[in-house]
């Protein structure tokens, strides 16, 4: 009797093939992204914010919901106070990324480091969510994850110029650009759908997140729906 064959090994490299297959996987996302990028580009401009600047807010913070609201509220007057209070809040709507990075490790946790802590900084929902649904169906190269941060980082920044020109001449409101982003992060959900038994993290997650907002204010929804959500899930997987 031949003995079972052992587990594959996750790649401790990546190729040109999944860097390839990433970022052909991203592009059906991408006109969901270009506008909320645009979305991004409006409300920068009627900040008045310089084309240059929210490019490169874009390319360096990348982070989509994060640059969304604290431009939106960016004051008048530049204070310690106020560039304290734009600093936690970033922290506090980018803290869902500890998750997000977390959820990598099986991927991307056999590269080097000098590989994989520069590239935390591409990271964002999109390429997290194509991954999973990439490593449940048995992926292994982190070059996917890769190659499709690598398209979103870059449509993200190209959008920005069109939108800040569109906002610069009429009212967003008028396309509906203010529903892109809570259209966009439901559209993303879909690639994670595993049935009812899941789904009851994304209830709870929902749930947690609408009664701090209303009860806490501020950006505490982002944590605490987040956490709500993952300890669910945890439990729910744990009993499966």
């Amino acid at each position: 009797m031949s003995e079972p064959a052992a587990p594959k090994p996750f790649k401790s490299y990546w190729t040109a093939a999944g860097f390839r297959a990433g970022a052909i996987a991203t592009l059906p996302l991408m006109p969901g992204l270009f506008a909320f990028g645009m979305a991004f580009g409006t409300v920068a401009a009627r900040k008045g914010f310089s084309l240059f600047d929210a490019v490169i807010m874009s390319a360096v913070v990348f982070s989509g919901t994060a640059q969304i609201i604290v431009v939106d509220a960016w004051p008048s007057e530049i204070t310690a106070a106020t560039t304290f209070a734009a600093t936690v809040a970033t922290f506090v709507i980018c803290s869902r990324f500890i998750l997000v990075s977390a959820a990598m490790q099986p991927l991307l946790g056999r590269l080097p480091a000098r590989q994989v802590y520069p590239f935390l900084h591409f990271l964002v929902e999109p390429p997290w969510l194509l991954a999973a649904r990439y490593q449940r169906e048995g992926g292994d190269d982190p070059g996917f994850v890769i190659g499709s941060a690598a398209v979103c980082w870059v449509v993200w920044v190209v959008s920005t110029a069109p939108g800040y020109w569109l906002g610069s001449a009429v009212d967003p409101l008028t396309f509906g650009l203010d529903m892109v982003m809570p259209a966009f992060f439901m559209a993303m959900l879909v690639p994670l759908w595993q049935g009812p038994r899941m789904a009851a993290a994304w209830a709870v997650a929902g749930v947690v997140a609408v009664a701090a907002d209303l009860t806490l204010g501020g950006f505490w929804y982002v944590v605490l729906g987040a956490l709500a959500g993952s300890l669910v899930g945890a439990f729910v997987e744990e009993r499966a």
